[in-house]
């Protein structure tokens, strides 16, 4: 799935303003990269710092404040075809959401105050007309547009503000990742109502990212709040499931450009239809969006997306490296088509270890072996493992080479990446070796073993049906076995791995997580932070009343605590940029995360779909109510709904 409105909750959902002044800039070079060989359809490479095309204009139509799109005018009507690796949403809640697939899937009809300039990042006003900052950088004042109207008729106002933020991500309802990300010193920021268009927020202390927060999505009070009188937090959290977009996909109230029309688990496909209360017009005065339809389906490998778009049943599809090759000099009569490199990716693959050292508050068993907890919680025996992995090994025969090694915490395009250590390291078996002799272990007839004589196993997880990840996991065995240690590799389906994570009852996995800003580090803090929902490699969950007891935090942990909790108050750009050098120093030498590569985004597009405007940030569809469907184009008919 290609769309990406860049969103707010790092690993789910994920705005920046004002990013690039000061001491701070994106690296100057073409990180974009190029694809080398020059046999079959050329690949264009999309620069990777682009000029703004400035906040959205503002056109007052019958009283109603709309946005005017900054593209070329279309045409109305079709159906755009798009398609997604999975197994489909878990929720359609948006705010309960704690995965990528319902995060996108309810981006389509969900909006927020501000969303994020494709072109550099920037937050601009996308519900709001306007929002500013005050002199104490603690005080935010925003102006709604007049006319605002959801899906279902009803005004939307300064009391929808309130209360998404007040009743739903202060009280802590659904995915809490949202209240931590706004917390500054543990408080959350008071929000209060000037009038029915004007909301003033404001933090405890100067909070650099809040601007960002603002992109969160907003609820439908007249939806909501009788289901939090009757029901409290648990009919919340049930609330639009996936049953409620079966059978009743009209309650889903939104200000997006679509509306769910009806959802098909079985077929594993959603359509939305355009919603007609869409708060955008083009230069003409045309109400946005233009396409009709759009429809998304679930596809269970990287083989069968492949195939779907070769039939013409997918628009945009984001090619894996081992599939390039293929495409570039694919000739297929009526599929026209054009490949783009959009540059690395946002988000990482990595290996990493339970670090989890607590017990099962139900049965009181430890979360993992005892033995094989002490083996992970080994710095020497994670960095050793990290020297094991042959990274080049893997871009050059997984990703074909469309992509690069990746050694640190932040993305290749952020502004505070840490050249040095993202320069890395080859595979150095005999580096590993010798720190796995530090640390106690010894090979015992070409097997590892511990201190105590224990034979180093154990299991690797990761999500079936992505053949990069599967590979990658072979690849990671073979490398392990060199020294002497037995992986058990086990890919499974997601979400029964998502619930694997969930129980804390796991040893090594392989995955990823991305939807964050490269222009802001603090987007990662639900990650790094010791009582983060995202701190996977040692997870603390919270007790009854939604407290997480972080006193057993390694020191490292707290160091990295105090970095962000700092950075995110300091405004001085060098500051800044030396604190998070810290936290990727930290990361390098800990290795809670063993990251392996950063691909690059190829993508290829149907050339039926008009007004495509791909930027590193925004993807190609960042722009999807202005894009429109050329049914004359070459190759237009294509195939039929999945």
């Amino acid at each position: 799935m290609i769309s990406k409105r860049l969103g707010t909750l790092g690993i789910v959902a994920v705005l920046s303003a004002g990013l690039l002044a000061g001491g701070c800039k994106p690296p100057s070079e073409n990180v974009s990269g190029d694809i080398g060989g020059s046999e079959g359809r050329r690949i264009i490479n999309i620069p990777a710092q682009m000029e703004s095309r400035g906040k959205y204009k503002v056109q007052e139509i019958d009283s109603a404040e709309y946005l005017v799109a900054r593209g070329e005018v279309g045409r109305s009507g079709g159906t755009f075809m798009d398609a997604s690796i999975g197994d489909g949403p878990k929720t359609f809640n948006p705010w309960v959401s704690k995965d990528g697939t319902s995060s996108k899937v309810a981006s389509f009809y969900s909006a927020g105050l501000v969303t994020s300039d494709a072109y550099t990042g920037k937050a601009i006003p996308y519900l709001a007309k306007s929002v500013t900052v005050g002199d104490d950088n603690m005080t935010y004042t925003v102006v709604l547009r007049k006319g605002l109207v959801w899906s279902d008729g009803q005004p939307l106002t300064a009391d929808d503000v309130m209360f998404t933020w007040n009743n739903i991500i202060g009280a802590g309802l659904g995915n809490t990742s949202m209240r931590d990300n706004t917390l500054v010193e543990g408080r959350f920021p008071e929000v209060r109502k000037i009038d029915d268009l004007t909301i003033e927020f404001k933090t405890a202390k100067p909070f650099k990212p809040f601007i960002r927060r603002l992109g969160y999505d907003i609820a439908p009070k007249h939806v909501f709040e009788p289901i939090i009188k009757q029901g409290g937090k648990d009919a919340f959290n049930a609330a639009w499931g996936t049953s409620t977009a079966q059978s009743n996909p009209e309650r889903l109230v939104g200000a997006g450009m679509f509306l769910v029309e009806s959802y098909n688990p079985t077929a594993q496909r959603i359509i939305y239809k355009r919603n007609p209360n869409f708060h955008m017009v083009d230069k003409m005065g045309n109400r946005l969006p233009y396409l009709d339809r759009y429809v998304l389906s679930f596809v269970n490998d990287m083989n069968n997306l492949q195939l779907q778009f070769e039939q013409g049943n997918v628009d945009v599809y984001q090619v894996s490296g081992q599939f390039v090759s293929h495409v570039r000099t694919l000739d297929k009569p009526g599929l026209s088509y054009t490949l783009y490199n959009l540059g690395p990716a946002d988000g990482k693959t990595f290996l990493f270890f339970n670090l989890n050292p607590r017990k099962n508050p139900d049965t009181g068993k430890p979360l993992v072996n005892p033995v094989k907890s002490a083996w992970f919680n080994n710095q020497k025996f994670r960095q050793a493992v990290s020297w094991a992995v042959n990274r080049d090994d893997i871009v050059a025969n997984i990703l074909k080479g469309v992509g690069a090694p990746a050694y640190t915490a932040e993305s290749p395009v952020s502004p505070y990446i840490n050249k040095e250590l993202a320069k890395g390291h080859p595979q150095d078996l005999d580096q590993a070796r010798k720190l796995l002799k530090e640390a106690g272990f010894q090979l015992k007839d070409g097997a590892l073993h511990d201190a105590r004589g224990n034979r180093v196993e154990f299991e690797l997880l990761t999500n079936s049906g992505n053949d990069q990840r599967e590979n990658i996991g072979v690849m990671l065995k073979e490398d392990l076995a060199q020294l002497g240690i037995k992986v058990n590799f086990k890919p499974m389906e997601f979400n029964v791995l998502i619930g694997r994570y969930d129980t804390g009852e796991w040893e090594a996995s392989i995955m990823g997580l991305g939807g964050g800003s490269p222009l802001e580090p603090h987007d990662g803090f639900n990650v790094w932070r010791s009582d983060g929902a995202l701190h996977m490699f040692n997870q603390r969950k919270p007790d009854a009343q939604g407290r997480v007891d972080i006193s057993d935090r390694y020191p490292w942990e707290k160091e990295l605590d105090e970095i962000f909790e700092k950075a995110a108050q300091t405004f001085d750009e060098k500051k800044r940029g030396e604190l998070y050098d810290r936290y990727q120093e930290i990361v390098y030498e800990q290795q809670p995360f063993i990251y392996l590569f950063s691909p690059l985004q190829i993508v290829a597009v149907r050339d039926r779909l008009q007004n495509i405007d791909p930027t590193p940030l925004g993807g190609v569809t960042h722009n999807l109510e202005e894009i429109w469907i050329n049914e004359s184009a070459a190759g237009a008919e294509g195939g039929s709904p999945l």
